[in-house]
């Protein structure tokens, strides 16, 4: 049986992140890709030019058109940039019974663009934070979900994860990538326990998509049938690869994407 998954996100007409990060993903990890487009940039390494939104109605006709046809295993959540999509996406996913949902709540770009309007955050935090199985927030996505100044070390960010998993998900990512120190660090925590992921930090520039890679990557473990923390651990060496190998890509005179074909290009 093929193993399929659905990206519901904005899409990056730069490449390196967004609906393009996600579908490179899967099929670098060898899954078969569909995808919902919830918003339309202008963007490049350098930053977001522009955001064009697509009307929630048309997200709905593209959700309707996915998930009546095609055997979804494992559906990945990104760019909701308006309330009323957040709604139309929450209430698709809800018509088609969607399981193996992750949320990754997209605020930010790596150029420091905001993607979301802040009315979209409560939206978020209502509808779809208790429909998914993971939810995967950086640290500022974390301290925008609950008011809260940014973490600074793995204590705050575990009690950070455990108010964000007291709002309805099953599981909480809390990814580090944006701390300091010598690991990046990101902290899972269920009503079962604490993980804990952990890979030296890399210094390089080329950024651009790690979020978005690094959700998709554990939708498509999640896909082919791997249990989450099995998914986490095989995502987090995948983007630790392709942060480690984007030097090798020449794209762009800013933050430069991961190379999410490490594996495979000579």
């Amino acid at each position: 049986m093929t193993a399929i998954a659905v990206t519901i996100a904005g899409s990056d007409s730069g490449g390196g992140a967004g609906i393009q990060a996600d579908l490179k993903t899967f099929s670098a990890l060898g899954v078969y890709g569909a995808s919902v487009i919830t918003a339309l940039t202008a963007q490049n390494t350098i930053g977001v030019q522009s955001i064009h939104d697509v009307p929630p109605q048309f997200v709905t006709q593209q959700i309707d058109s996915v998930f009546s046809d095609l055997t979804v295993n494992a559906v990945k959540v990104g760019m909701l940039s308006q309330p009323a999509v957040v709604e139309e996406v929450a209430e698709g996913l809800a018509r088609y019974s969607a399981a193996r949902v992750v949320l990754d709540p997209v605020m930010v770009a790596a150029s420091g663009d905001c993607l979301l309007v802040p009315r979209a955050i409560d939206a978020l935090r209502r509808v779809l934070l208790p429909m998914a199985l993971l939810v995967t927030p950086n640290l500022p996505e974390a301290a925008a979900l609950l008011d809260e100044p940014l973490a600074q070390d793995e204590q705050t960010m575990c009690r950070q994860a455990k108010r964000i998993l007291a709002l309805g998900p099953k599981a909480v990512l809390l990814k580090g990538g944006h701390g300091t120190g010598l690991e990046s660090t990101d902290i899972l925590i269920d009503q079962q326990g604490i993980w804990r992921f952990a890979a030296s930090r890399i210094d390089t520039r080329n950024t651009h998509g790690t979020g978005c890679t690094l959700s998709s990557a554990i939708v498509a473990g999640l896909a082919k049938g791997l249990s989450l923390p099995d998914a986490i651990a095989a995502s987090k060496r995948f983007i630790t690869a392709a942060i480690g190998a984007s030097d090798q890509l020449h794209v762009g005179r800013g933050h430069g994407p991961v190379h999410h074909f490490h594996a495979t290009w000579s």
